[in-house]
């Protein structure tokens, strides 16, 4: 008896204890795996950041370019994570119904190098375009799109209608289109790009520049602010629970801080000395004692990503095919009990990563200026690592696009820091392995307290 009045007790002490800060988090209705997720990546920037200015021996405030977190990388590092992202948005969709994807960084080499044969050899030589062609660049995307979601398809419908076991497919897709990449060619490296392509993946000329990029921050927080009012109106009208007005208030706040500090950081980031002074000669432009500053502004890879991030975060959140994917991921006899035609909805879904994987390949090969048996070499296991990173659960049912995308900014967060404070590449391999094998942990853990 006492033991049983000594409890209520123990709890009401333990919720007073906690009250503060569990009161804000369902006023605020943060989710506490995405901010630990938002904590992780802020450590290990700090730290990157301390041990990259203790390196050289500068002061880790005064944020030298030779530091982490120094424009230009900070910059860099955005340009390199948007290929992984864009795949990573699909990988969640997979792994959802749980399924897995193992081919998605052959599927990648095989489109670039077919985009890149394309551009240089198909279309001018064959279909007669002549070289700086508008239509170049057009067709040749158009045609990696639509050989991405014939794979995708492919793959989708082996694993839908013919039963095998997705791990299976993929792994022998993982083999198949990295050969046919190779055969492509001959293994013969492609170069260089149409002009028009290249702008795809980032650089001086592959960005908005300052201008626009402040037009576009301004945009994005007038929709985020229209974004909370909508949801709060729809909330009264439907009679769900209200968040505080403070709440809003926060959530907006700070969601336009990190869209301004962003474009802040990018804007930061001036043309190389060489190219500015290409630049002014070619357009008659006096250049001033200290020197022209000419802004990059947001990368065009970066605003690829973050479209790619938006519409899969409606489709997944908006529409009915979204619903169903969650719906096959929780309980997939339930889902076909109830209608749901999950034989097509998993061929749609692999459809979905072809296509993605498709549009990565068009920003890895215009970053590199060219099409190489090696592109996409490994990226299966940074898009995998980096939705399982970004909560989604192996087991199904469970994940989010916002999620993967972070975890796909905090894996080259990592490889990025290494290469800066030159790791050997074995080690980055086992540092890469061992982050993926306690997110994994993590999520195991986070699954049996729920």
């Amino acid at each position: 008896m006492t033991d049983m009045a000594s409890k209520p007790r123990a709890d009401l002490a333990r919720a007073s204890e906690l009250g503060g800060v569990a009161r804000f988090l369902k006023a605020t209705e943060i989710d506490t795996r995405m901010l630990g997720m938002v904590g992780a990546l802020l450590i290990i920037w700090i730290g990157l950041q301390l041990i990259s200015s203790a390196r050289i021996g500068v002061n880790p405030f005064e944020f030298d370019s030779r530091t982490f977190l120094a424009a230009r990388n900070l910059w860099n590092l955005s340009v390199q994570t948007s290929s992984v992202a864009i795949m990573a948005t699909g990988m969640v969709l997979v792994i959802v119904m749980r399924n897995i994807d193992l081919s998605v960084g052959s599927v990648e080499g095989l489109v670039g190098m077919i985009m890149g044969f394309a551009q240089v050899h198909f279309l001018i030589r064959v279909v007669g375009l002549e070289l700086g062609n508008p239509w170049i660049w057009v067709l040749a995307l158009a045609t990696g799109l639509a050989i991405g979601i014939l794979i995708g398809a492919f793959q989708g419908f082996i694993i839908a209608y013919m039963d095998v076991p997705a791990f299976i497919v993929t792994l022998g897709g993982l083999l198949v289109w990295r050969g046919a990449a190779w055969w492509v060619t001959s293994g013969q490296t492609i170069a260089p790009l149409d002009a028009t392509f290249q702008l795809m993946g980032g650089g001086p000329q592959g960005s908005i520049g300052a201008r626009w990029s402040w037009v576009l921050a301004v945009v994005a927080c007038g929709a985020v602010v229209l974004m909370l009012l909508h949801a709060r109106r729809q909330r009264k009208r439907f009679r769900f629970p209200l968040r505080p007005v403070w709440a809003e208030v926060l959530r907006g706040f700070v969601t336009c801080g990190i869209i301004l500090g962003a474009v802040g950081i990018a804007n930061s980031y001036p043309w190389p000395a060489g190219i500015v002074k290409r630049y002014a000669e070619e357009n008659g432009i006096a250049v001033p004692e200290g020197g022209l500053f000419i802004a990059h502004g947001i990368a065009i890879p970066v605003l690829i990503a973050i479209a790619v991030g938006i519409v899969m975060t409606f489709v997944t959140n908006r529409t009915r095919f979204g619903r169903y994917v969650f719906a096959i991921g929780g309980n997939p006899e339930a889902a076909n009990l109830a209608g749901i035609k999950t034989r097509w909805v998993t061929m749609k879904v692999f459809m979905i990563m072809g296509a993605l994987a498709a549009i990565s390949a068009a920003v890895s090969s215009a970053r590199l200026n060219s099409s190489t048996n090696s592109l996409g070499t490994l990226d299966e296991l940074l898009v995998i690592a980096a939705a399982v990173i970004g909560g989604t659960s192996l087991a199904g049912g469970s994940g989010t696009v916002i999620g993967a995308m972070l975890g796909a900014l905090l894996m080259q967060s990592l490889q990025s820091g290494m290469v800066l404070l030159g790791v050997d590449s074995p080690l980055q391999s086992i540092v890469v392995g061992a982050v993926l094998v306690v997110a994994v942990w993590l999520d195991t853990v986070y699954r049996k307290r729920v």
